[in-house]
């Protein structure tokens, strides 16, 4: 019997840019304080689990929440969000309506100077093939998440500091654990 590929995926805490819904992609942004402390949950809720590797995307929102989570992370370009193209930095309410309704949907979207979905399904799942059989934790972003659950045939989006447990192998989610501090409304 074959061991399977297990992933828990964490989504970064939240950013800046995140709170004013300005479309980062490839942008690279740091944790606001909110991100920090759905960190620091995250990291309660890993406590008691042992990886046999622990990854994050390059992007520094996803190295920090990995650090204040679970400590140093081993670092993978692969694991980054969607290139937004010419769509990084702008405010998601001002983008085309066309670009916008796409872009909700995560099937057939192709960034204006970026990337398109399935350029970016292939280079996760590169990254994925190559991981052998074990328990991984991934620090990565919302659209990897969404990508990867969409080839599992589910499609899932997690709010920020939010974790996804696969068993890869068998194509099913284990779990979901939408971050609290997530939910809840940001204060004034």
């Amino acid at each position: 019997m074959t061991l399977p590929v297990e992933l828990w995926l964490v989504r970064h805490g939240e950013t800046t840019a995140n709170a004013t819904r300005r479309i980062s992609g490839w942008t690279d942004v740091s944790l606001n304080e909110r991100g920090e402390e759905q960190a620091r949950a995250v990291g309660a809720l890993l406590e008691s689990e042992t990886f046999d590797s622990v990854w994050s995307s390059d992007l520094t929102r996803a190295t920090t929440t990995a650090r204040i989570a679970s400590g140093e992370p081993k670092i993978d370009q692969r694991l980054r969000e969607m290139h937004f193209g010419d769509l990084e930095n702008c405010l998601f309410e001002e983008i085309d309506p066309h670009y916008k309704k796409t872009l909700l949907e995560f099937i057939d979207f192709a960034a204006p100077g970026g990337e398109n979905i399935e350029g970016f399904r292939t280079r996760l799942l590169d990254f994925i093939s190559t991981l052998p059989a074990g328990k991984h934790l991934i620090f990565t972003h919302g659209g990897v998440i969404r990508i990867l659950t969409q080839n599992m045939g589910q499609d899932r989006f997690v709010g920020n500091g939010g974790l996804v447990a696969v068993n890869w192998s068998a194509g099913e989610i284990i779990f979901v654990k939408e971050n609290e501090s997530a939910l809840k409304p940001q204060s004034a």
